[in-house]
């Protein structure tokens, strides 16, 4: 059973039995927004990447993106660049899985994000989700829906992150932020580790 996340929520990554997940895919998916003119209805493509930083505490230590598409230590994995979106609130456009079990032990934290490499804003995107699958078993775990709209390039969509007692964690963030880039988000991200 999926869990729909509000904005600062967490859900543990345990299963019902009370076993730790071994891979999950974060999935992004968008569409662009339908404009209307003087001469009908337009969509202008738009260009959405996920970006997967890893985090040793508050220091970053790798990052996988569409240039960078695996992690120096294999556990991170970006499954390839979407240039156009179109799956919106179905299917994912791209997608970042992880290897939990193989996540060094030196990481705490994964953040993801998504910036508009080509510049447009969040007002021409729609339907845009992030969700956490369980690798293994298919079954949706979390959906974290983006508000329409607003001025902003990027977001700080969720992040994962080791538990005390030792499992991991998912929370929303749902940050706005001024970026084309996962760089650019750097200072942004940052209250939020």
């Amino acid at each position: 059973m999926s869990v729909n996340l509000a904005k600062g929520q967490s859900v543990s990554l345990q299963k019902s039995t009370g076993e730790s997940l071994t891979v999950v895919r974060m999935g992004l998916g968008w569409k662009a927004a339908t404009r209307r003119g003087l001469f009908g209805t337009r969509t202008r493509q738009v260009d959405l990447d996920a970006s997967a930083l890893l985090y040793a505490e508050h220091t970053p230590s790798d990052v996988v993106f569409f240039r960078h598409l695996e992690s120096n230590d294999g556990s991170v994995r970006h499954t390839g660049d979407n240039l156009t979106g179109g799956s919106g609130a179905g299917d994912d456009d791209e997608a970042i899985l992880v290897d939990l079990q193989h996540v060094p032990v030196h990481i705490t934290q994964i953040v993801f994000t998504v910036s508009s490499y080509t510049g447009q804003t969040f007002a021409e995107v729609q339907d845009a989700h992030c969700r956490l699958v369980d690798e293994t078993t298919g079954q949706e775990l979390a959906r974290y829906q983006l508000a329409a709209g607003g001025r902003h390039t990027g977001q700080i969509m969720a992040k994962v992150f080791r538990e005390e007692a030792g499992g991991w964690a998912m929370q929303a963030i749902g940050a706005p932020a001024r970026a084309r880039t996962f760089q650019d988000m750097l200072p942004a991200i940052e209250p939020f580790l």
